[in-house]
């Protein structure tokens, strides 16, 4: 057993495992790093350097690929190409069940989505935080936003977000590397919407690093070489990922074990402890198994992942899966509204140009149901866009040939703007996951079955989203200007959260304000399962920000004998 236990155990290396690997091991715990999937160290990105002509298929998925990714490539549509589906997990060796549409995108190896993720890291205020206390939805969040500041600081600072200073309560400023600058159509594009509607248009906050980092403990990363390649994989560690910034960190301590193939498919409880001791593990390549023990356990598998592995660890004293005395676990599924926008043609400003291939657009931070303004729905929404010219492949339904198409294809195209919302959804109990005990995956486990959709508030908003983006476009004064709506089922945003949420009373959460169990003081949970709303921008900050303070949390509590 000796040879097995630690003082703490990270399960998942995504943006929240590896933020618990690296806090943990520099506060000088000895901790084991387990993920299901293969080794990724930072650099080992097949395809980050590959240029257009050396990917097969144009870059297109095969038929083959259709096959093997058959929810995976429905119209949410989302990596799978010559240059990123290795990435993905498959839906034939890695299925699920859909008693109601649901689209889970996966990358199970070390690192995670870190490596595929948008970047886009936006603060929560207390206008999130703050919400489902005062309108009597779901439960109210047991923190407000000066608990998270410093931590958002401190996470900001290591990882560097490029943004501007806006001085928005609902989207509070932070300790930001310079902002990246919108192009002449998006200026544009601002001052019209700030003259018509008084209504604010930023530079999106980006993970990525616009300018050097304001410390020296990540040497191995440089800036932004402005490729728009990330989803690749960085090997300039330009973008944060866990492989580029929080693993290494977390290996110079000298006090990280990392173990990959390594899927954790239940939790060890001692009844006469009334603590988790440990976690049970199967060899993903070998079918082996093996029993890790530790004082404190960090679980930051995803939403889904963390979630199967309570479900999966039933015992006299959690029958209905650990940590539920609340009944709560696996309910309360969130996403973001998502595939709904406008795009248009702007004319004039064919002289202008831009330089490199920024990989982050404009965003309009959320106005409704903010100040005075009230819908008939709850909460809000943001847009996420960029302005570009449209460029050669234009030119491939145009009666153009020789000379005529060479010269017509040296001409940039015109500009066009476009821009698609993000809304938040509401907590539900009846939105919820389980295991599905008749169908089991090729470890022999259950797969989960997703029993999750949008209600009333979400429709209403919808429209509001559809309706204020076409009034902005057209009275910005553009062209031909264009709705459209993507079929996605929820879960297409990736922003899956909820299924663990955190509260003050444990009959109605599974978690405490500080990510700690409340049937079970020395399990964390970190992963987007705590969010006990979704609030409308991009999460993943929130995560990092969380996982660090909970790491403290838990450091102090395991010196005070309290764990």
């Amino acid at each position: 057993m000796d040879k097995n236990t630690y003082d703490a155990i990270v399960v998942g290396t995504g943006v929240s495992g590896g933020w618990a690997a690296k806090e943990l091991t520099e506060k000088g715990l000895k901790t084991l790093v387990l993920d299901r999937g293969p080794m990724v160290k930072h650099g080992d990105y097949p395809t980050a350097m590959k240029a257009p002509w050396e990917l097969p298929y144009a870059d297109q998925p095969t038929q083959e690929d259709i096959r093997r990714w058959p929810k995976h490539t429905r119209p949410s549509f989302y990596g799978i190409t010559q240059s990123t589906k290795h990435w993905f997990v498959d839906d034939l060796d890695n299925p699920y069940e859909e008693t109601k549409p649901f689209d889970w995108f996966r990358g199970y190896h070390v690192g995670g989505r870190s490596l595929m993720w948008g970047r886009q890291s936006y603060r929560l205020s207390d206008l999130d935080l703050e919400a489902n206390g005062k309108e009597g939805v779901g439960v109210d969040w047991p923190i407000r936003y000066a608990d998270l500041a410093p931590w958002y600081d401190y996470v900001e600072h290591f990882i560097g977000v490029s943004g501007s200073v806006e001085h928005l309560a609902q989207l509070p400023d932070g300790d930001f590397l310079p902002p990246m600058e919108l192009n002449c159509v998006e200026k544009e594009f601002a001052g019209r919407l700030s003259d018509k509607f008084s209504r604010k248009l930023i530079i999106g906050r980006t993970a990525n690093l616009s300018g050097p980092l304001k410390h020296d403990k990540s040497p191995q990363r440089a800036t932004c070489q402005y490729r728009n390649l990330c989803m690749r994989g960085c090997p300039f560690g330009a973008y944060f990922s866990s492989n580029s910034s929080t693993l290494p960190s977390a290996e110079r301590t000298g006090n990280m074990t990392i173990v990959p193939n390594s899927i954790v498919y239940e939790m060890i409880y001692d009844n006469a402890k009334g603590k988790a001791t440990g976690v049970r593990v199967l060899d993903a390549e070998t079918g082996k198994q093996t029993e890790y023990f530790a004082k404190v356990i960090f679980l930051c598998a995803s939403t889904f992942g963390t979630t199967h592995i309570l479900l999966n660890s039933t015992s006299s004293r959690f029958p209905n899966g650990f940590g539920n005395d609340s009944g709560e676990l696996g309910h309360n599924v969130m996403d973001h509204l998502f595939g709904i926008g406008v795009s248009a043609s702007v004319e004039g400003h064919e002289d202008r140009y831009y330089s490199g291939r920024r990989p982050n657009g404009f965003y309009i931070p959320r106005y409704r149901n903010v100040g005075s303004d009230k819908r008939s729905y709850l909460r809000g929404f943001g847009y996420q866009g960029s302005a570009s010219r449209q460029n050669w492949s234009r030119l491939v339904d145009e009666p153009l040939l020789g000379d005529d198409l060479k010269r017509a294809a040296e001409e940039p195209g015109p500009w066009r703007l476009g821009m698609s919302g993000f809304g938040e959804m509401l907590p539900s109990h009846s939105n919820y996951v389980t295991l599905d005990h008749n169908h089991k995956d090729k470890y022999g486990l259950p797969v989960l079955n997703f029993n999750v959709a949008h209600g009333d508030n979400e429709n209403r908003m919808k429209k509001d989203i559809l309706d204020d983006a076409m009034e902005m476009m057209t009275a910005a004064g553009y062209r031909d200007v264009r709705s459209y709506i993507t079929p996605a089922n929820v879960g297409a945003a990736i922003h899956e959260m909820g299924t663990a949420r955190m509260g003050r009373d444990p009959k109605t959460s599974v978690l405490n304000g500080w990510n700690q169990m409340h049937a079970c003081n020395n399990v964390f949970i970190t992963d987007g399962s705590f969010m006990a709303s979704s609030a409308c921008q991009n999460p993943s900050l929130t995560y990092m920000a969380m996982t660090a303070r909970a790491a403290k949390y838990a450091v102090d509590e395991l010196k005070r004998g309290n764990i």
